[in-house]
């Protein structure tokens, strides 16, 4: 149990560390979407719980429910690096997504199951992917409208 908090507040604490590799303008780019799509993660974990898709056996302190370390470290961080590194370029997102999700559902889940810290349990990893993909679509659908608002409100200020 200790070793699993440990290996929690380091996933949590060590993506934060490439932010400043992001660089300022990608971060103020893609935080409104990636917040949105982390709050709707956590919305989903909400309901999940509930109806027993995955149970989180272990978390980094006992009112913080364990999802919230995935959620505020690798999921918010890897949002941000795969919308700089393939937005505007949908193939690309779709196919990097959909390698990330299963590289997660299969080794990962197993990983984290053998450590103590997830496991699914009324879902397949089939299905988690599925939902994973779903909120990637979610994910790229909230960004390509925010960069639809920012050109109308320029092309509204020219004209």
């Amino acid at each position: 149990m200790k070793k699993s908090r440990f290996l929690m507040i380091l996933m949590m604490i060590l993506p934060l560390f490439s932010l400043p590799l992001l660089g300022r303008d990608t971060i103020k780019r893609f935080l409104p979407s990636t917040i949105l799509i982390c709050i709707v993660v956590r919305l989903m974990n909400i309901s999940a719980k509930k109806r027993k898709w995955w149970v989180f056996y272990s978390s980094v302190h006992p009112k913080v429910p364990g999802d919230i370390p995935f959620i505020i470290g690798p999921f918010f961080i890897l949002s941000l690096w795969i919308l700089k590194m393939t937005f505007g370029k949908f193939p690309l997102y779709v196919v990097t997504n959909t390698i990330t999700h299963f590289l997660f559902a299969f080794p990962g889940l197993k990983f984290l199951k053998r450590l103590g810290i997830v496991s699914l349990v009324r879902l397949s990893p089939i299905q988690f992917v599925l939902i994973l993909e779903l909120r990637a679509f979610l994910l790229y659908g909230s960004q390509f409208a925010i960069e639809k608002m920012k050109q109308n409100k320029v092309s509204n200020f020219i004209f």
